[in-house]
């Protein structure tokens, strides 16, 4: 039976990773990762391996020509080594965004970002890369200077290498990114919220959006640092749980929202991508404010369908073309 790219791609990581964990005696993201520096670099880059083991890795590697499968068959079969480590090591937040979501993101980044031929792009809450590769993949004809932050070392380096087999030159910062960001302002932000309390009361106290008494939320406080770091005129792209708004806190996040930008778009997700309805989720669209620029007439608000019922698909990005020739062309 013939195996498809994908999977020649990812057995020869999750080989090689689960060689790398017992030599090592290390965890399989931590593997995963030297495994992908060894294909990258074309050469086995740890000292203290036994010679035997660096024959069987070699016998491995020599199986497989990473420059030649597309950025999407690497894409994929990463995601997939990474999904088998995080199956036993990982919290809720830092789950994959997947890639049906991904997708979507790169459609209304491309429809909202139409008029440039280069842009920026921010992703703050970066984890292993899979949103932002997933985004770049598709926007080959664009040129995007992209940068990726987040505060935990091992996911960072899993984007790094990622990015680095994909050929995607990302620029990767590993710190809290609610702190000061050591980047300029950008054009775009997309962010997979992630959501629940920040730790750091101390450090919440420079946010508007900070909560009155006790812990912040980490997503409003995500919120605020993203329009900061947006040009005027600029667009994020956030993907929420549909409760945003409902919270105790939501009053200030609205007010500092009208403040800030106008909303242009609210998509809400199949339930059936979740497992738990309570989790599910909506992408959110917003324009930072900047002079003599309109709010749309109105509010995108569509309700996505299943991405795998195509004929709903066909009808619904209708839809959004049609909005975009009503409320783009005065802007």
């Amino acid at each position: 039976m013939k195996i498809s790219p994908m999977e020649t791609i990812f057995n020869i990581f999750n080989e090689t990773a689960t060689i790398l964990q017992d030599e090592l005696n290390c965890s399989y993201l931590e593997a995963l990762a030297e495994t992908g520096e060894n294909l990258f670099h074309g050469n086995i880059i740890q000292e203290e391996l036994s010679e035997l083991t660096v024959k069987r890795l070699q016998k491995k590697y020599s199986e497989l020509k990473i420059d030649m499968f597309s950025q999407e068959q690497i894409r994929k079969a990463y995601q997939l080594a990474i999904l088998k480590g995080m199956k036993d090591s990982v919290q809720s937040n830092h789950q994959m965004t997947p890639d049906s979501i991904g997708l979507v993101f790169s459609y209304l980044i491309k429809k909202f970002m139409a008029e440039l031929s280069s842009f920026s792009l921010l992703d703050p809450a970066v984890g292993t890369g899979n949103l932002l590769t997933t985004i770049l993949n598709q926007m080959d004809d664009t040129e995007i200077t992209s940068y990726g932050v987040d505060i935990d070392d091992l996911l960072i380096k899993l984007a790094y290498i990622g990015a680095n087999l994909q050929s995607q030159p990302i620029q990767f910062f590993n710190q809290d990114s609610l702190e000061p960001l050591f980047i300029e302002s950008v054009d775009a932000v997309v962010c997979d919220l992630p959501v629940g309390y920040y730790p750091n009361d101390e450090g919440a106290e420079k946010y508007t959006l900070k909560a009155d008494k006790g812990h912040s939320y980490a997503h409003h406080l995500f919120i605020e640092q993203s329009i900061n770091q947006t040009k005027p005129g600029g667009y994020l792209f956030f993907l929420i749980p549909n409760g945003l708004f409902e919270s105790e806190q939501a009053p200030k996040l609205h007010k500092f929202l009208s403040e800030q930008v106008n909303i242009q778009g609210i998509l809400k997700l199949p339930e059936s991508m979740f497992k738990n309805p309570n989790a599910a989720k909506s992408i959110f669209v917003l324009q930072k404010k900047a002079p003599a620029l309109k709010a749309p007439k109105q509010v995108l608000i569509a309700n996505l369908p299943s991405l795998s019922n195509q004929s709903s698909m066909e009808n619904m990005i209708g839809k959004i073309d049609k909005w975009f020739m009503e409320n783009k062309l005065e802007q």
